[in-house]
Order: structure tokens, then C-alpha cells, then sequence
């Protein structure tokens, strides 16, 4: 499969560039995005191979950005003759307005990731062979497993971004994640664990070595802990938050509200705040995507722009907004490499890549040591959060009672509930052992999913409510 996807139309690159130049006179911004994918997915469930998945999509999608306004059309299909057809849709938004098209963004040779397609290495043969082999491995481990459910998935994008000024940009991403669950039974009563693990790489050794066996064994160690769990109190209370994925709450609660065109619109409990104090003093949130191979890290956004290490919230103040090129046009901002689509039948919005808080500089056992009763949040499930209000409610997959300074005993049904911008200043303590997640994240805005990464360190929140089965 070639990677020159303008080589794919059936007509000579000067001819597209000049469909492409008359659809966008006039225009403040827009681009041709080319893209072609591929996905495979195969899961083993309840002892068997349960589904397999593979498909190949590619087309392209054309913008024309008019203040405001954004003409946008698509086609699965590479020709002259789509592409003339989405050139006089996207027209209407241009005519009898006048634009200045827009800088191209700067270059940078910068690439974080590989070109390699994982969806071919390991063979078809040998990833069953791993499922099955997870499988065996897990129901040999315990009795008390009842069901395990493994998965992998790889996919491989090439984008090809060319601009009316004649600027073109390319970029090829891979993708592969791995995902475990376990039932674990006693009894009448069964409990759920799981693992993933994932980025921009590979399969690798997790294949072909004895690295998927940590996995396993903590999908199974969270589930034999949730069988011992009680009910979780209800009330307000001091919560400590373990460091990793629960900056999946971050992500939510916050980073949304951060996304340029919730604050242009101010529909964003953050609007109108830059300057302002909206955290506790010691809280510094960033938005990464320059991080090698992660799950999250674009080498440049789906509008070209290279992507950057943008700072969010610096000691407790809103010092920035993630943007794509319109939004920041619109409020006098600069691009921050955060503009991003699903694929080429979407439109480009500001989203986050990799989103999590920078340490701080207590000892994970100072902070537990520090709650006299509350709650330890390991790890969390769904959420829901309110953009324009920031109110969440997490639901938390491991918790612990804390009584004394010391964790107790596992706890289930403990939901967070809470509002990001004032949970933010309740932010006392912050550890010095900020991680990110293990690769698995998926970010759903306005219809579009794309991948990402969080992140946080541990940290003490106070007087957060609970809400639980245990009054």
C-alpha cells in the first residue's frame, strides 16, 4: 500500500491542487484531507474465539472555514469528479464573503512514532494462539475465574493534509492495544477486573514474550479484590486518588471545559477565566501530544499543525485553551496542535491528546497517611460530566475505605460526584508520582472518537461527595 495517497486520485497532483486552490478562494482557511485505514480486531470470550473484524476505508474530506462558518464535504471516492463536487458544496460558505487565508502552520521533522502496519506482524495464527493462550493461563491461576474475555486490536491511518498555499503534510500512525477482563465467581456473587495496555508501536514482546502475564495477573487480582469488597458509605468525605488512569476524571471534568470552542462560545465553566486562579495552588495540568508513542501523540494534528506541550493550568491558574486553527482564529490565539477528526468524513475540533497533571512533591503514603476517614480511588469506570455547568459523576472500579491514615477494606459502588472547577481547589495534596494511563483511552465529542491518553499523580482531595450504598 503506497503512503502517497494523492497518487491515488486519478488525476495529476497539479490539476487537484488547482480544484482545490478555486475551492478555497476567498476562503479565511481550509484543506484537502486524504486519508486511508485499516483496522483489525479479534476477541476470544468464554473459552473460544468469539469475533474477528477487519476493514479498509479511505477518502477524503474538504473544508472551506468563512469566519464562523465551515462549508465541509466528503467522498470515499479518490476521482476528479468527487472532488469537484465537494469543491462546489464547500462554495457556498465563500461566496460573497472575503477572506485571508491563513499561515501554513510551521514544519518540524520531528515524528514520534513508526510507519510500521502492525496489523499484519504478528500473523492471524499466532494472536489467536496469544487469546487462547491468555485464556488457559488465568482459569489455571485461580478456581474462582468464571470468565475471561481477551482482545487485540491494530489499526494503521495515512493522512494526507494539502492547503490552497500549496503546503502538504503527511503522517502515518499506528495503533495496537490489548485488552483483558475476568469474572471471577464465589458463590451466588461475581465481580469484574481488568487490564489494557497500548500506543502507537507494535504488539512486540507482549506477543511473543511473557509480558502479557502482568497483565493478566492484575485483571484477576482487581477482580478477586472486588469479590472481598463491601459497600461503599455515602456522604462528603476526603478522597485520595491513585495516580495513573483515574486522570480519566481530569480529563472529563477539566480538560473538556479547556477545548477552545466550548470557551469561544462560553459554554465552558471556564470561560472568560484566563488569568484566573481555577485550581488550588500546586495543581499544573498539560496537554502532551509530543510524547513518543503513546496512545494519545499525533506528530502533527489533522489540520497539519505540529503538536505541541501545551500548558493548561500552571500552580492553580488558567494560563491557556488546547485550539484548533479556527477557534484560535477566532480568538486571537495560536494554534496549539490540538485540531482533530475521527477520519476523513469529519470536520476538525479542538481535542485533547495526552492530558494530565504534573507532580507535586508529597509521598503517595503521606497522603494516605493524612485522611483521618475517606476513600482511596485506584481506578474508575464511566463518567458523565456537564460541559457548561462541570458537574461529573465518576464510578469508581477500585476503592478502598481509609480510617486512621490506613487503607482498609475494598469497597464497591463508590461514585464521585462532584463539579471540575471546584473540585479542582480542593486539591490539597499532590504526589510526586505523576504516570499516565497504560494506553487505552478513547475520547467521545460531538460524534467523534479519537484516541488519547491521562494522567495524574496521587492526590488528596477534601470534603468530595460520595455517593454510595452504605448510608
Amino acid at each position: 500500500m503506497t503512503t502517497d495517497l494523492i497518487s491515488l486520485f486519478d488525476c495529476d497532483e497539479t490539476r487537484l491542487r488547482r480544484i482545490l486552490a478555486d475551492a478555497l478562494t476567498g476562503a479565511d482557511d481550509g484543506e484537502l484531507f486524504i486519508e486511508h485505514a485499516q483496522a483489525e480486531s479479534l476477541s476470544f470470550d468464554n473459552g473460544r474465539l468469539k469475533g474477528g473484524s477487519f476493514n479498509t476505508d479511505q477518502g477524503f474530506g474538504l473544508r472551506a472555514v468563512a469566519g464562523e462558518a465551515v462549508g465541509y464535504a466528503h467522498a470515499g471516492e479518490l476521482s476528479a469528479a468527487a472532488l469537484s463536487r465537494a469543491a462546489d458544496a464547500v462554495g457556498a460558505v465563500t461566496r460573497g464573503y472575503s477572506g485571508s487565508y491563513g499561515a501554513a502552520p510551521q514544519r518540524t521533522n520531528k515524528k514520534l512514532y513508526g510507519d510500521e502496519n502492525p496489523i499484519g506482524q504478528p500473523s492471524f495464527e499466532q494472536k489467536v494462539a496469544l487469546l487462547t493462550e491468555i485464556d488457559a493461563y488465568l482459569r489455571a491461576k485461580d478456581p474462582k475465574v468464571r470468565q475471561v474475555t481477551a482482545t487485540v486490536a491494530a489499526s494503521w491511518q495515512v493522512v494526507d493534509i494539502l492547503r490552497a498555499d500549496g503546503h502538504r503534510v503527511q503522517d502515518v500512525r499506528p495503533m495496537t492495544r490489548i485488552s483483558i477482563s475476568v469474572v471471577a465467581g464465589d458463590g451466588d456473587r461475581q465481580e469484574s477486573g481488568s487490564f489494557g495496555t497500548g500506543g502507537r508501536i507494535g504488539f512486540g514482546d507482549f506477543v511473543t514474550g511473557g509480558n502479557w502475564q502482568a497483565g493478566a495477573d492484575e485483571a484477576l487480582r482487581q477482580a478477586l479484590v472486588n469479590l472481598e469488597a463491601i459497600e461503599a458509605p455515602a456522604g462528603t468525605m476526603d478522597v485520595v486518588l491513585g495516580n495513573g488512569w483515574p486522570g480519566v476524571m481530569l480529563h472529563e471534568a477539566v480538560g473538556h471545559g479547556l477545548e477552545g470552542d466550548f470557551n469561544r462560545k462560553r459554554t465552558s465553566a471556564f470561560a472568560g477565566l484566563l488569568g484566573e486562579m481555577v485550581a488550588a495552588p500546586g495543581v499544573t495540568v498539560v496537554d502532551d501530544g509530543t510524547i513518543d508513542n503513546r496512545r494519545g501523540s499525533i506528530t502533527i494534528d489533522d489540520e497539519g499543525t505540529p503538536s505541541a506541550y501545551n500548558v493548561l493550568i500552571e500552580n492553580g491558574k488558567l494560563v491557556g485553551y488546547m485550539q484548533d486553527r479556527q477557534n484560535a482564529r477566532l480568538m486571537g490565539m495560536t494554534p496549539t496542535g490540538n485540531g482533530r477528526r475521527q477520519g476523513y468524513a469529519h470536520q476538525p475540533m479542538p481535542r485533547m491528546t495526552n492530558t494530565y497533571m504534573l507532580s507535586g512533591d508529597k509521598t503517595p503514603e503521606e497522603i494516605i497517611a493524612s485522611v483521618k476517614k475517606g476513600i482511596y480511588a485506584v481506578s474508575f469506570g464511566g463518567g458523565q460530566v456537564d460541559i457548561t455547568s462541570g458537574k461529573f459523576v465518576f464510578g469508581c472500579t477500585e476503592a478502598y475505605l481509609i480510617e486512621n491514615g490506613r487503607i482498609g477494606a475494598p469497597i464497591k459502588g463508590a461514585m464521585l460526584i462532584g463539579n471540575g472547577p471546584d473540585a479542582m481547589k480542593r486539591v490539597s495534596m499532590v504526589g510526586n508520582d505523576s504516570k499516565l494511563d497504560t494506553g487505552i483511552g478513547n475520547c467521545g465529542k460531538a460524534g467523534q472518537w479519537v484516541p488519547v491518553g491521562v494522567g495524574q499523580p496521587h492526590l488528596r482531595m477534601d470534603q468530595i461527595t460520595v455517593g454510595g450504598t452504605k448510608a
